[in-house]
């Protein structure tokens, strides 16, 4: 995936910025798609501090876009039998400070996908100001783990190494437990 990335920003180097961005903002909207290839392309394309700032625009303007698209375009879905429940509620209703905080405690952890983030954001009566704020200070800290974590797997070094390692013995964890509990 990364390649493809790589190869169309490459083609087009002239405008790779805006389709960096364009992408970014599409993986947003679509809210379930990961980032993480965009990523590395991006690394690969701009080098390291550049392709991290590239992916940071990307992904600031993808979660304002995608907000507001839900928001005008999801708002009625409170409403469903779904979004009646009291813990889902409580999270819908949450303003001001704590708003805040749990847009920047949830952007922080990298397992959380993002438009999950950004549609409860959304369909909640969070101001779309806290949401920038919070969403752009809490992907801070993931994103440049990811840009970090990805420079050193595209890279190939020990580091690259030793995370798909992790990842893949969680991954291996993962389905030995999936398959004991189905038995």
């Amino acid at each position: 995936m990364i390649d493809h990335a790589v190869e169309l920003l490459q083609s087009y180097k002239s405008f790779a910025l805006f389709i960096s961005i364009f992408l970014n903002v599409m993986i947003n909207i679509i809210g379930f798609v990961p980032s993480v290839f965009l990523t590395g392309a991006n690394l690969v394309v701009f080098g390291f501090w550049k392709g991290t700032l590239v992916s940071f625009v990307g992904e600031g303007v993808g979660a304002v876009v995608s907000f507001v698209l839900y928001r005008k375009g999801l708002r009625k879905m409170v409403e469903t039998k779904a979004f009646q429940r009291p813990n889902v509620k409580r999270l819908l209703e949450v303003e001001g400070k704590q708003a805040f905080a749990l847009v920047i405690s949830l952007r922080i952890l990298p397992f959380v996908p993002s438009g999950v983030i950004t549609f409860l954001a959304a369909i909640g009566r969070m101001s779309l100001g806290i949401f920038v704020v919070s969403s752009t200070l809490g992907k801070l800290p993931a994103l440049f783990l990811e840009a970090y974590s990805v420079n050193h797997v595209v890279q190939w070094t020990w580091q690259g190494k030793t995370i798909i390692t992790v990842l893949a013995g969680l991954l291996l964890i993962a389905v030995l437990k999936r398959t004991s509990a189905k038995k």
